[in-house]
């Protein structure tokens, strides 16, 4: 079996960190047992684009046990756990590609090692597989039946595919599921957004101006857990009713111009390029902190802070000083990348449980239904979406009511009214 990882010996740390993340994974241990008695995905290859978390772990052997070879590289160079990788394949042998702190050329390389072997499903976080896929020959991959994406930012590039009539295959939408989004997006960006930032830092968000860029669900998260931290949320947004509701939920609202003369943390969870550009840069006050919980880095204008500073350091594991020529110093955590996982560990297993139980009912779904499938951007079938909900609140012991026969008929008629 090839792979490429860091170093084999971390595999028994990797496991214990594995076990412990899949005993806050109750869905996908269901799920597993199930698969493993079923071997829905028998014969099947899956190359996964994801980040290399202990999360990731859980769900890929969730997909072995289905019947799956697995093969596994990193969406992003940062976000690999390298014991987590040495576990995978060590105890279970799945080939990795991935080693925390690769260089560009090596995480395209690892992202083609994956392709290598031909897959038949493509999961992707950030669509960096579909799109190497794409810049190739048609004919390359043309026994691929379907993929699945799981972030905002990939869902977009591939629908910007679709509408151009050039995706290759069926994607599902994992992301747009709402035991997905609503709680991956809100909950896991929100608490481990603001972990990376302290990670990196050991900064009092207490009483600092904290400036979210993007008021999606993310951005929802990550205002949330600031302002119980106690910090004075600052929202900078484009979208006009994102804004209104961000105004009405308590936060300032106001332009990056205007927040960059005040902001002490700044945050991009837009999923679009240069939201902080040089010219705002500019604007800090000396100490300034800034980071991106967005999937890319392009979210920063890295290179036009390059220009403005006269020298840089690594202060910190995580943190890069850029010393401007006026003499002001302005923070850059984690590189631009995903400070949640570059600084620490990502979201928690039990809000991950959710999301990789939908890649795994996804993957099951594309594996029966492909050949019904157009070569579009698909919702996560409704069903699998309350079914994952289902076995999570079961998990959770939490039983909620039934409607009767009467509130069936009232709620589908239109005679009954006051």
């Amino acid at each position: 079996m090839k792979f490429d990882i860091k170093n084999i010996n971390l595999a028994k740390k990797g496991a214990l960190r594995i076990e412990w993340a899949a005993n806050n994974m109750p869905v996908l241990n269901l799920i597993k047992q199930r698969f493993s008695k079923e071997k829905p995905l028998k014969g099947l290859k899956i190359a996964a684009c994801l980040h290399v978390t202990t999360e990731t772990g859980v769900l890929a052997g969730v997909l072995k046990a289905g019947g799956a070879e697995v093969f596994v590289c990193a969406s992003n160079p940062l976000s690999t756990q390298d014991d987590v990788a040495a576990s995978l394949v060590k105890d279970s042998k799945i080939a990795v590609f991935a080693i925390k702190g690769e260089d560009t050329k090596t995480y395209y390389s690892h992202i083609k090692s994956v392709l290598a072997v031909r897959p038949d499903i493509t999961m992707d976080d950030g669509a960096d597989l579909v799109s190497t896929i794409h810049s190739g020959s048609p004919s390359s991959h043309s026994n691929i039946i379907g993929g699945t994406e799981e972030t905002t930012t990939g869902v977009i590039r591939l629908r910007a595919l679709a509408l151009e009539g050039k995706l290759r295959y069926p994607i599902i939408a994992v992301n747009d599921a709402m035991t997905k989004h609503l709680f991956d997006n809100r909950y896991g960006t929100g608490q481990s957004t603001i972990d990376g930032i302290i990670r990196a830092t050991n900064k009092l968000l207490a009483g600092a101006n904290f400036v979210v860029c993007g008021y999606g669900w993310c951005g929802k998260g990550v205002a949330m857990r600031a302002n119980g931290l106690g910090a004075k949320v600052i929202v900078v947004e484009v979208d006009p009713l994102r804004a209104l509701e961000a105004t009405m939920d308590g936060f300032r609202v106001m332009t990056i111009r205007e927040a960059a003369l005040i902001g002490d943390v700044f945050v991009t969870v837009t999923g679009d390029i240069n939201v902080i550009r040089r010219e705002h840069f500019a604007r800090m006050k000396d100490g300034a902190i800034v980071s991106n919980s967005g999937h890319f880095n392009v979210e920063l204008d890295i290179a036009g802070l390059a220009k403005l500073s006269a020298r840089r350091r690594v202060i910190r594991d995580f943190v890069e000083e850029y010393i401007l020529k006026n003499g002001r110093r302005v923070y850059l955590l984690g590189e631009g990348r995903l400070i949640n996982l570059a600084a620490a560990e990502g979201h928690p297993a039990s809000v991950m449980d959710m999301s990789f139980a939908n890649q795994a009912f996804s993957a099951e779904y594309m594996a029966n239904n492909y050949r019904k499938l157009k070569n579009q951007v698909y919702q996560v079938p409704e069903n699998i979406d309350k079914n994952i909900a289902g076995l999570k609140l079961k998990s959770l012991g939490i039983k909620i009511d039934t409607l009767t026969p009467e509130q069936k008929k009232y709620l589908s008629s239109w005679e009954m009214g006051t």
